[in-house]
């Protein structure tokens, strides 16, 4: 069977962004299903039996289903400009390490089911949700509110979940499911600097930092850009992007704090016009989730503010809020006694183990990046750190199978 980097290569050319560097994988788009079908694929050509969920999760079982399971994964879809190693590693480590321990006659010996799996929308760059599937199956989102959630094109996931064969009325969560899940170890490259400058190229996750994405809508009145005095204007962009000029002194009044604009959004958007609405979308993070509270208040303020001085209006909603999670305690413990060497890294980006953590003992594993860049096309992770990744998800499954044993 083919190794991490060979099955990477596989995918290599599926998603480029044809305007640019880096990937457009948005999440329950044909290209995320086409890469879920080669999962499904490379999982049939293993043996496994595959099925997707009610809630569009894939699962690929290397042995026969059943209770207190070991499972590992990722995502496969991506922000819009992308890498290619943020969620597709963790997949196609998953799938590599699968084929050492059935190589090694591993398998043979495990006292629990081993399954790999497969999450859609990690990213929430379609929906605006991140971990939309882990978040369906845990009940970490209500199902009437995902599935009222609505694209770019104002497609509802309602809908779109349909398209993708799922049924609407089905999604939700999945308590059954989740009882057969002893434990979930996810691997994923690191997005931060925390290993460049170490000897070492696998960490292990100690925690992810409170983080949430909140909706900052200004409207006023739109009007003809050329015959309206600026004495007269009520413009949304003025308020907005003031606003956005603002976040980064009061982010970093807080020690630590980050906050960040990623997308706007300007309506209509003719260039002859002045606009009726502006939105934008902003992320704050933080380890105590009262900063990440203090900072959102203060630019909920001066938002008020702005909007008060240009004669708009503005409100906000929370799209999404995730509390600091800590990695399962005693799953960590037995991660460090196989991998003594592994630094403890906290984690100021999100993910669907992060989701699970709360629900079912959860773990991950980080994979130096050289660049210390993702989410861009610049992310990086070098051949050899690659394989030494699968070798480091090896000796934890194994461990987790009851394989080899675990120093107490």
């Amino acid at each position: 069977m083919s190794d991490v980097v060979s099955l990477l290569a596989q995918i290599e050319d599926t998603g480029r962004d044809t305007r640019g560097p880096g990937y457009q994988r948005a999440g329950f788009s044909n290209t995320e299903r086409e890469l879920r079908d080669w999962f499904l694929a490379e999982a049939a050509r293993r043996g496994l039996d595959t099925e997707i969920d009610d809630n569009g999760i894939t699962w690929a079982w290397a042995t026969a289903p059943g209770d207190d399971a070991v499972v590992t994964g990722s995502h496969l879809d991506s922000v819009p400009g992308g890498g290619a190693f943020d969620g597709p590693l963790g997949v196609a480590s998953a799938l590599a390490a699968f084929d050492e321990l059935k190589a090694s006659g591993a398998l043979e010996r495990a006292q629990r089911p081993l399954a790999l799996a497969v999450f859609p929308e990690e990213e929430g760059s379609r929906f605006g949700v991140a971990c939309l599937g882990s978040r369906l199956i845990t009940g970490a989102i209500e199902a009437d509110r995902a599935l009222g959630l609505t694209d770019a094109n104002g497609d509802t996931f309602a809908d779109v979940a349909r398209g993708y064969g799922l049924d609407p009325n089905r999604i939700g969560t999945d308590e059954a499911r989740l009882e057969k899940v002893g434990s979930f170890i996810e691997l994923h490259v690191e997005q931060g600097i925390g290993l460049i400058n170490t000897d070492q190229a696998v960490a292990i996750g100690s925690s992810i930092i409170g983080h949430g994405r909140w909706h900052f809508a200004f409207s006023g009145q739109g009007n003809h850009a050329g015959t309206t005095p600026m004495s007269h204007r009520a413009d949304p962009v003025v308020a907005g992007s003031r606003v956005i000029g603002d976040i980064p002194v009061l982010a970093a009044g807080h020690d630590q704090a980050v906050a960040t604009v990623g997308r706007t959004l300007i309506h209509p958007g003719g260039t002859n016009v002045i606009a009726s609405g502006m939105s934008f979308w902003l992320d704050i993070r933080h380890a105590d989730d009262a900063v990440v509270k203090q900072v959102l208040e203060s630019i909920s303020k001066r938002a008020q503010d702005h909007a008060g001085d240009t004669g708009v209006q503005v409100s906000i909603s929370q799209e999404s809020y995730s509390p600091t999670t800590y990695f399962t305690k005693e799953l960590n413990d037995r991660l460090i006694s196989l991998l003594p060497n592994a630094p403890l890294l906290p984690s100021g980006a999100g993910h669907d183990a992060g989701i699970l953590a709360p629900h079912v003992p959860s773990a991950m594993l980080y994979v130096r990046n050289p660049t210390g860049v993702s989410h861009a096309p610049e992310e990086a992770c070098e051949v050899d750190d690659q394989r030494a990744g699968v070798s480091a998800l090896v000796k934890v499954l194994e461990g987790e199978l009851g394989i080899v044993g675990v120093a107490s």
